[in-house]
């Protein structure tokens, strides 16, 4: 466990002559590859291809690729390799050659890929744009975890190992960075780098703010003037653990007296305290012989707990088929008794329908005693659910009663909605596996108000300030902090929940791991369930950001990202990435991190960090 700073890591050798010649008179080969017009998904990708370190002198291929700028960069291009091995940084090789290069039919492609080229129509003959040191190609892409350091002329990426490439010059080093940048952009969307095709990609409105240019950075420079940032995260400690006997599918955090574990056969009862959660020695078990939803023979375990009702009960929902997340139903358990008192079906129109995901109405909506209504999401759909009839009461049936849809809208055309939350005032922020982020206000669920363009991955999870001013999306290889705050034509401030964003707005602000870090024990550990730290309460600022990465957790302070002048951000063009955090490593691989209620502070005036894994569950204070 320690604090990653983003310019920690320096090369051995960083202080002797590299001994790297100058770049040669120009002698480019060019060699064009056209794509097919169209943006498809992206084809997946599990891993990097392999890398090997013999010195090699290879000359830049520059492809369809363009540079700007005077100097003719097309001649020999080499620099050092490092390799990163048990915490240091060990020189390879002292005069590699380096280039973007077309892949060939020599390299190979994983069962994944090679679907995805027989399914995608138009784009089957589509070659990849490879990052090649030494002979070696890896697919330029976001798991290639490229970082760089521009006061060293470095960049650090990830390929079956961690490496550092060394260039001997500015010249060198900015080439590859904007060589980089273009071949990303060709292998995500398969369209040229093109001004035009950015604008059609990213539409004019937003193509400032996908590429970190022609901002509006008051959002980032009010941080700065108003909230002191601190020089690191302070130190993590673990304050209480309590193992499970079962594995840990989910855990329900609660804003009063208890939380839950919610495992194979039931819930255990924590209490909320301030050094953490604490174990009761209490469990819930579910009904002997039927699952939580839809009365069925045979239980699948509930993949998530919602509590509703001021806590008194839970909503459990559970795939309707193993090995999938969709639903058909969801249960209503009274945690008083420990019984099962309601099941409930989706259905619209008199058709059984699915559901992706629910939550409640809002982001303290379970604190309340009074709530009938949560919403619903599925590919296409997103609606608001009620628990009782047309008559107002509410439902309490042996077997399976349809819910109600109050308000809401299917879509005809593929949204491909994947993940949700909601503000302190029942805002929706909408994620999509085409990367896209919807927000929809509160009067409507048909029209987005604003609909953020995605930056090349799909969204897996997301999350909002209670106040609706800042929205965080999860993707496999790095967070999107995005601010929702805009002045409108009359100078008005609003959020893009409740108005049209675009123009100059904002940029967002990655949230990334170091290069080492991505590839910790060997493999890539991807994210998953970015939160904020919980505030229920107007005028209250989350403080942290956090989320799970394979066997650990990270930690962001807010104030350290949104301040403007942190120097991660001093040196770096177009959209700016932070890599400030904090590591919390466990054996096993983690299933959820979270903070809880800001009501339990320790004496530190912070709210604990919970961190579950499939065998235990474990509280940090700061």
């Amino acid at each position: 466990m320690g604090t990653a700073a983003s310019r920690e890591g320096r090369l051995e050798s960083d202080s002797e002559d590299d001994g790297l010649d100058s770049p040669q008179s120009p002698s480019s080969e060019r060699n064009f590859h056209d794509s097919e017009a169209g943006t498809p998904t992206p084809a997946p990708r599990e891993g990097s291809t392999g890398f090997s370190t013999p010195d090699a002198t290879i000359s830049l291929r520059m492809g369809s690729l363009t540079l700007d700028g005077a100097m003719p960069l097309s001649g020999l291009m080499k620099a050092k390799l490092y390799k990163y091995i048990q915490g240091k940084w060990l020189a390879t090789a002292k005069n590699v050659g380096w280039r973007f290069v077309k892949e060939e039919d020599g390299d190979e492609d994983n069962e994944e890929d090679e679907q995805w080229r027989n399914s995608t129509v138009g784009l089957k003959n589509f070659t990849f744009w490879m990052f090649e040191v030494g002979g070696v190609r890896a697919r330029v892409d976001d798991l290639l975890q490229m970082q760089f350091y521009e006061d060293q002329r470095r960049v650090d990426f990830v390929a079956k190992g961690v490496w550092a490439l060394k260039f001997p010059n500015e010249e060198q080093y900015r080439a590859c960075a904007m060589e980089y940048e273009d071949a990303k952009f060709e292998n995500t969307y398969f369209l040229k780098p093109t001004e035009a095709n950015k604008v059609k990609i990213f539409g004019k409105d937003f193509l400032g703010w996908a590429s970190g240019k022609e901002e509006d950075a008051s959002v980032w420079m009010d941080a700065e003037d108003v909230i002191p940032t601190p020089s690191k995260i302070k130190e993590l400690r673990e304050t209480l653990k309590t193992p499970s006997k079962t594995n840990i599918q989910s855990l329900a955090i609660g804003g009063m007296d208890h939380s839950f574990l919610v495992n194979d056969y039931g819930l255990d009862v924590l209490a909320n305290r301030s050094t953490g959660l604490e174990g009761t020695g209490l469990t819930i078990r579910f009904q002997d012989g039927g699952r939580p939803g839809m009365g069925s023979s045979v239980f699948r375990t509930p993949k998530k707990g919602m509590l509703i009702r001021g806590e008194s009960n839970m909503m459990l929902i559970s795939p309707a088929k193993d090995g999938k997340s969709i639903a058909g139903g969801v249960s209503q358990l009274d945690i008083g008794t420990g019984k099962m008192v309601a099941e409930w079906k989706f259905e619209k129109d008199g058709t059984p329908i699915t559901m992706r995901d629910v939550t409640n109405d809002s982001k303290g909506a379970q604190l309340y005693s009074n709530g009938s209504t949560f919403l619903g999401l599925d590919d296409n759909r997103l609606c608001r659910w009620d628990m009782r009839d047309s008559h107002g009461i509410v439902q309490q049936l042996a077997s399976p009663a349809a819910l109600t849809w109050t308000e809401g809208h299917q879509f005809t055309r593929g949204t491909n909605f994947s993940c949700f939350a909601t503000a302190g005032d029942g805002s929706v922020v909408v994620g999509s596996k085409d990367g896209k982020v919807r927000l929809y206000g509160t009067t409507s669920m048909r029209m987005a108000k604003t609909a953020f363009p995605g930056l090349g991955s799909p969204i897996t999870h997301v999350d909002v300030t209670y106040d609706g001013k800042w929205v965080l999306a999860t993707t496999d290889t790095y967070l999107i902090l995005i601010s929702t705050v805009f002045k409108d034509k009359d100078g008005r401030m609003k959020t893009g929940f409740s108005g049209r964003m675009g123009g100059k707005i904002g940029a967002p602000r990655l949230l990334k791991l170091r290069a080492f870090d991505a590839h910790r024990d060997g493999k890539q550990q991807k994210f998953h369930g970015g939160k904020f730290s919980w505030v229920t309460e107007e005028g209250k600022q989350e403080r942290y950001l956090v989320v799970s990465a394979g066997t650990f957790t990270v930690v962001w302070n807010f104030d350290i990202v949104k301040d403007s002048t942190h120097d991660c951000y001093r040196q770096q063009a177009g959209l700016k990435s932070c890599y400030c955090y904090e590591v919390v490593e466990k054996p096993d691989s983690i299933v959820q991190s979270t903070f809880m209620h800001e009501k339990f502070l320790d004496d530190s005036g912070e709210a604990p960090l919970v961190v579950a894994t499939r065998q235990e569950l474990s509280s940090f204070n700061i």
